[in-house]
């Protein structure tokens, strides 16, 4: 999920067909789930055969592999270049930016977030979607470290302030936020989600004090 934007040109019809059939498996997994991608069941859904889609991925785990990279770029669209592109008044501005538009990518599936759906299918360390999935969770991460070394520099964020504690404590909110939801023990509008971030900002500005 690197966040380097890619040069615009014209598809031919074979990546028109292949994004059109990468658009479908990326909703439907959102729903069903990585394991529930099928040549022959997204063949239906996008009225191809199987043949001529296989010869798009030649394997369902290529097919798998290609929509957790789908997903990542579709990842980039809506949560990072928005805020990225933003003018924003501080670090901490560019970060609540960033938190709204990853809330606002959960709430727009029907099911849920294909990223954190896949991560409960067991899978060897060494299996190629393992891998995908790893390479795309870790950017956002990385992405979010960044923000939190960069308000450090700016002095908005303690000195001493541990990155990646700050990290591990907001993926913790989300995470928490999403199983609340479903026991709904949390708001649609993510209010025990905002009010851990707000928590955790507060301990992190330079003023704070321990």
């Amino acid at each position: 999920m690197g966040v380097s934007s890619e040069p615009t040109y014209s598809l031919s019809k074979r990546e028109q067909t292949r994004l059109r059939i990468l658009e479908a498996a990326f909703e439907s997994a959102s729903v069903y789930g990585l394991e529930s991608l099928t040549i022959g069941s997204l063949a239906r859904d996008v009225k191809m055969s199987k043949s001529g889609l296989f010869a798009h991925f030649n394997s369902r785990e290529n097919l798998q592999i290609a929509v957790v990279h789908f997903a990542g770029e579709r990842f980039i669209e809506r949560v990072i270049s928005p805020s990225r592109e933003a003018d924003h008044a501080s670090i901490e501005a560019k970060l609540q930016h960033l938190l709204r538009n990853w809330m606002g990518w959960h709430q727009h599936f029907q099911g849920q977030c294909l990223f954190l759906d896949a991560w409960h299918e067991q899978r060897a360390s060494n299996d190629p979607i393992h891998q995908a999935l790893q390479r795309v969770t870790r950017q956002w991460l990385d992405y979010l470290a960044a923000q939190f070394e960069k308000g450090k520099q700016a002095g908005e964020f303690r000195a001493d302030l541990d990155t990646w504690q700050a990290v591990y404590q907001l993926y913790g909110h989300y995470l928490s936020s999403q199983l609340f939801l479903r026991l709904s023990l949390e708001s649609p509008e993510g209010t025990r989600f905002w009010h851990g971030v707000e928590q955790l900002l507060a301990q992190s500005r330079r003023e704070c004090s321990r």
